[in-house]
């Protein structure tokens, strides 16, 4: 199969992007690979979007299955009214954007599927089977990966089934590259327009089941029905489209940098086609989405934004302070996205590795040395 990998040997520090970047590259001959390295579901082969079908992702010497769920490509209007209660400016204006089909993880991401990757628990499987590593599993294992966490991230609220909360935007795109190499199908992150199609699944009203806040406790852990925790993905009724936590439980990650007047861009009669905010070498702001448990009713709504800062980590006592984990975001995990149409290498560049990668290298290798 051919991956940014092969010809691009990751060995030396200043080549950061490019091991990121080998995780996504594996998109463009995904569908040639030869399947016996994998563990593909034959529903996740769609010749036309009108063909796509949900299906399970298992992740080859673990017992990880998750579900992806098709999202039919469309128009919607992103934002909100002037006259939605409890609207924010920085929702609007509202404008039109066209969205390509994709599939989205029925739910998010929890810690005993982000634990396979963090703790290499793939690598530890094959020594116990004593099967010796082959070109995937080479290709996942150089994916870059998180430093030890300075404490448990979990802070007691529960793993199995839990979302996995306390990761930086950084973290979560790592993750994806490894998925993606590990399954031969390509996962990353939604934008922030695909995020909020998704979640209003068809629908124009403040959230994905209306308008009355009253009826949250159906379809969302917050705060005032959380009791002080995150709880178990799945467990409330799901959007339209069958999207489990949309609203809720944890917030997600987006691949946009937080503009409060972005949508400015958009303004007129033309629709915004794959709009993204690009971030730049600084860390903050990210845009994240759909409030969590620690959120009151308005910060759930379909069109609430919201971006990261530095308070994020402001229990971190380390320095450089970490650029994987957030000390202070139990409320803040992701899901991932599997696009129709796979980006293209120059997309890749452009839209998904970012000028913070190299940046987060040299700070590993300031606290743990080059090796």
């Amino acid at each position: 199969m051919t991956s940014v990998f092969e010809f691009l040997r990751v060995r030396q520090a200043g080549l950061a992007a490019c091991v990121l970047a080998a995780g996504f590259a594996v998109q463009a001959s995904a569908q040639e690979a030869k399947t016996d390295s994998y563990l593909r579901d034959p529903d996740s082969v769609a010749a036309t979007p009108a063909a796509m079908k949900p299906y399970k992702q298992a992740i080859r010497d673990t017992e990880v299955v998750f579900e992806m769920l098709p999202i039919p490509g469309g128009e919607f209007v992103m934002g909100s009214p002037e006259s939605e209660k409890d609207r924010n400016e920085d929702e609007g204006p509202q404008h039109k954007v066209r969205i390509e089909p994709f599939w989205m993880a029925k739910c998010e991401i929890t810690w005993d599927e982000y634990d396979t990757w963090r703790l290499r628990l793939d690598q530890q499987r094959r020594q116990l089977a004593n099967r010796t590593a082959d070109e995937v599993d080479l290709k996942a294992d150089a994916t870059t990966r998180p430093t030890k966490e300075y404490t448990d991230m979990t802070f007691g609220m529960g793993h199995d089934g839990f979302p996995a909360t306390g990761l930086t935007q950084l973290n979560a795109k790592s993750y994806c590259a490894w998925l993606t190499e590990r399954t031969g199908q390509y996962y990353r992150l939604p934008t922030e327009a695909e995020w909020e199609y998704a979640c209003r699944a068809g629908t124009t009203t403040t959230y994905s089941f209306g308008d009355d806040p009253a009826q949250l406790d159906d379809y969302a852990w917050h705060y005032g029905n959380a009791d002080d925790n995150y709880h178990k993905v799945g467990t409330k009724k799901p959007n339209p489209w069958g999207l489990h936590d949309m609203h809720g439980n944890v917030a997600e990650w987006t691949l946009d940098r937080y503009e409060a007047d972005f949508y400015s861009k958009f303004a007129g009669d033309k629709v915004a086609i794959f709009p993204l905010c690009i971030p730049n070498e600084e860390e903050y702001p990210r845009v994240f989405r759909g409030g969590s448990w620690i959120d009151e009713p308005p910060q759930l709504r379909s069109a609430a934004r919201f971006g990261s800062d530095p308070d994020l980590k402001s229990q971190d006592p380390q320095l450089p302070q970490s650029r994987w984990y957030l000390t202070d975001a139990t409320h803040l995990g992701f899901r991932v996205v599997r696009p129709f149409k796979p980006n293209t290498p120059e997309e890749i560049k452009k839209y998904v590795i970012y000028p913070d990668t190299p940046k987060a290298l040299e700070d590993r290798i300031k606290r743990e040395g080059k090796n």
